[in-house]
């Protein structure tokens, strides 16, 4: 019997119509286009306006939108993976409402929840549990609703956050494609530099702490900055070296979109050339956990069956790492 390797086998993407441009910005505070390109590379991102739909409806979208494309009954997901730093609620588990109401009844669900390396994280999830040959259809999901949780009078976190949704299916594969390998990383040096101090068992949510702005995300930018250009670069390069991959023998970086400054010395450390870095931080902003999968929305169609992948991402707490990836299939 054939080794078992967990392939992607489909791609689905949503982000909201709103967008939040960089001009509209200008008009909201104390800043300006040319001061927010130069500084991440974002021109625009994408808000879900309508405040009685959260998170969960920002993945069930990118999931229908799979679904459909791939034509894949939800009845025969076996798992549903929900990768996400904003759950609609807590307690309740968002990937299991998100489960229910696209019709996968016959899966399990849960959140995982790592900051902006969730889905990363979801990759080396779901890919052992195909390994164990137990699942044979594992949905893994990447949704955020970063401006639910987003002060827009700080200009240091505003300019950088969008919403939206990604999707991928993995299944087994026999012909040596899909995950290949890993190398992930954390650190709890990261907690004060990147987080919400507020709404957890900590410091639990008061009047005082809702006047204080104690429930949006606080960032050290050039802490944070500084670490995730070192650490992501790092996991890649350690990754390609480990697998004995050359700059050439890389077909797509595949980075968190989180600061172009950031993925170009991810890719200037790979030695690859930008046409082979998957890129829409201008379009979208870092939306946190979507971002991987909406890269591979984007360019699904650019990628061919045996495409050498390198996933990368960095997030708070501190969290990091690559993961391998031969494509599996070739776009329609």
């Amino acid at each position: 019997m054939s080794t078992i390797t967990a392939a992607i086998t489909a791609v689905g993407g949503y982000v909201p119509d709103y967008v939040l441009s960089n001009q509209i910005l200008e008009t909201m505070m104390d800043t300006n286009d040319e001061w927010i390109t130069s500084r991440t590379g974002i021109k625009e991102r994408r808000i879900l306006k309508d405040k009685d739909k959260g998170t969960s409806f920002l993945a069930i979208e990118a999931a229908k939108d799979l679904l459909k494309k791939s034509n894949t009954d939800p009845k025969d997901i076996d798992m549903v993976i929900m990768a996400t730093a904003t759950p609609d609620m807590p307690v309740a588990a968002t990937g299991v409402y998100v489960a229910t109401q696209i019709g996968a009844v016959n899966a399990f669900s849960f959140d995982l929840v790592a900051a902006c390396s969730s889905f990363l994280f979801g990759m080396s999830t779901a890919a052992r549990y195909i390994e164990s040959g137990k699942y044979k259809k594992v949905l893994l999901l990447g949704a955020d609703k970063m401006s639910s949780i987003i002060d827009y009078e700080d200009r240091t976190t505003c300019i950088i956050f969008g919403d939206g949704g990604g999707a991928v299916l993995f299944e087994p594969n026999h012909e040596g494609l899909g995950v290949q390998d890993e190398y992930l990383r954390t650190d709890g040096i990261g907690r004060p530099h990147l987080k919400i101090d507020a709404g957890g068992s900590l410091l639990p949510a008061s009047a005082e702490t809702v006047a204080n702005k104690q429930h949006y995300v606080f960032q050290d930018g050039k802490t944070v900055f500084k670490f995730a250009v070192s650490n992501m670069a790092d996991v890649c390069e350690k990754v390609m070296t480990k697998n004995n991959l050359s700059g050439e023998d890389v077909q797509w970086l595949v980075p968190h979109q989180a600061n172009k400054r950031i993925i170009d010395a991810a890719a200037n450390r790979m030695k690859l050339p930008e046409d082979k870095v998957m890129m829409n931080i201008h379009k979208y902003g870092n939306t946190t956990s979507a971002t991987l999968p909406l890269c591979l929305w984007d360019y699904e169609k650019k990628l061919k069956k045996g495409d050498n992948l390198i996933f990368a991402a960095f997030g708070g707490g501190f969290t990091w790492g690559a993961v391998y990836v031969k494509w599996a299939y070739d776009s329609k």
